[in-house]
């Protein structure tokens, strides 16, 4: 790097890199920035929510969450296309040196991919860059796996939060049906005592209401019943691990 940078800025009086390398170097420099800048606005606020999550838990901080898991998504997807690119160039040697010869007077021969030059200074300039480029390959290959790595990082942390948020809801889902089905099994009790109480108020004569007991037998006879109802039923769902 220190011996490419002051040819790219065309420094020191040494040879000036060809404009196609330039080209290159800066759409890497653009890209590679572009995410780094990305990651480093978006792990603040991821952090923040995989904080506030497990003490607050709303429709608005879950909407963020499932936006910030989206844009980690887009992150990983694009860092891993330029992180593949890069190890595909640095693993064809043919490429590269197409590289350093943009904007020469040279050419590959073919078979064995050698550097021909027209002019001898031309092909040395070429062979150093060579390396040089690999290197400056390997420099943009690691700040890519590193933007890489952090955004897969956050994703999975993100990821392990949903999870952890799911299985919050279905548990406090599960405590509500629970609530509810025991509501239906006090409601059917209750029922079954009005129904009662409904057969002894028709008007219908049974004989029963002549004598005084008959009444708070009949009451006490409902709520026994009723309670004795409920809990069997009761110890029936728990039996059935339904409760």
């Amino acid at each position: 790097m220190d011996t490419l940078l002051p040819r790219l800025n065309n420094m020191n009086g040494g040879p000036c890199m060809p404009f196609e390398l330039e080209v290159v170097e800066a759409a890497l420099l653009s890209r590679t920035q572009r995410l780094e800048q990305r990651l480093m606005d978006l792990e603040p606020r991821v952090q923040a929510l995989l904080e506030e999550l497990p003490k607050k838990l709303t429709v608005d901080i879950l909407e963020q969450l499932r936006i910030s898991k989206q844009t980690l998504v887009e992150l990983c997807s694009r860092a891993g296309a330029l992180r593949q690119m890069l190890l595909d160039l640095l693993e064809d040697p043919h490429e590269i040196r197409r590289i350093c010869i943009m904007g020469r007077n040279c050419t590959l021969k073919r078979g064995t991919d050698d550097v021909e030059c027209s002019l001898p200074l031309e092909k040395l300039i070429a062979e150093e860059e060579e390396e040089e480029i690999e290197m400056l390959l390997e420099n943009y290959l690691q700040r890519c796996e590193s933007c890489h790595g952090q955004a897969e990082r956050l994703l999975d942390s993100a990821k392990e939060m949903e999870d952890s948020i799911s299985v919050n809801l279905s548990s406090r889902r599960l405590e509500v049906s629970k609530v509810e089905l025991l509501l239906q099994v006090g409601t059917f009790c209750v029922a079954v005592g009005a129904l009662v109480a409904g057969i002894f108020g028709m008007n219908l004569k049974s004989y029963l209401e002549y004598h005084m007991f008959a009444f708070w037998v009949t009451t006490a006879g409902i709520i026994v019943g009723g309670v004795v109802a409920f809990f069997l039923i009761y110890s029936y769902l728990r039996a059935r691990r339904i409760l």
